[in-house]
């Protein structure tokens, strides 16, 4: 489990391409530090097994499901990602339950910059806009975000300075994809109540 408070900025240091999956190496000094062979580490959200590691860089398998679900495929040798470790069990949860199971993606729709903060519109695909509420949560490229404006197609956050510095999503432009995990627990709860629905 994640919280969604991106440790650090890393970036892709090679990718190799195995027919049905790829092999991507990433470097990230702090994710590695405690990291150890089967660790989890999320990869702008997307939970990925640690296969190999060699100083601060660490290797991942990356099935074709994940690849097709998420925007992991859409990157390239020296694109940038954000890395977040597990969060531990006792450690203060400064986000939202994450899973890193992408729900799908969106694409970064626009961008408007004020003094102290910058609003960006994210598209949202149909499957996915029953579980988006304003002020609910939602990770965007594994960040914890709290929704400013949800509409059927599209929502809007608000990213603060600091996360603008330390994450991705100070250098996504539109058009840019981003992977989308919604709250687990809005799923959960419309599985429950159309299981209650169904027995009568």
């Amino acid at each position: 489990m994640f919280t969604g408070i991106v440790e650090e900025l890393g970036h892709v240091t090679a990718i190799e391409e195995l027919g049905d999956a790829s092999r991507f190496r990433l470097r990230g000094a702090v994710v590695t530090q405690d990291a150890g062979h089967g660790d989890s580490i999320a990869v702008n959200g997307v939970c990925l097994t640690v296969v190999e590691l060699t100083g601060d860089e660490f290797t991942a398998d990356v099935m074709a499901e994940t690849l097709s679900r998420s925007s992991l495929g859409d990157l390239t040798v020296g694109s940038r990602v954000n890395l977040e470790r597990p969060t531990a069990v006792g450690d203060r949860l400064g986000g939202h339950i994450v899973q890193g199971h992408v729900d799908g993606t969106g694409r970064i729709i626009a961008r408007e910059p004020s003094e102290h903060w910058e609003i960006v519109t994210v598209s949202l695909p149909d499957t996915l806009s029953r579980y988006v509420v304003e002020k609910g949560s939602i990770t965007v490229d594994g960040v914890s975000l709290t929704v400013v404006d949800a509409g059927t197609d599209r929502f809007t956050i608000s990213l603060i300075p600091t996360t603008l510095a330390l994450t991705t999503l100070g250098l996504k432009q539109p058009g840019d994809p981003v992977n989308l995990e919604v709250d687990v627990i809005a799923k959960y709860v419309e599985r429950l109540l159309g299981a209650r629905g169904g027995a009568g």
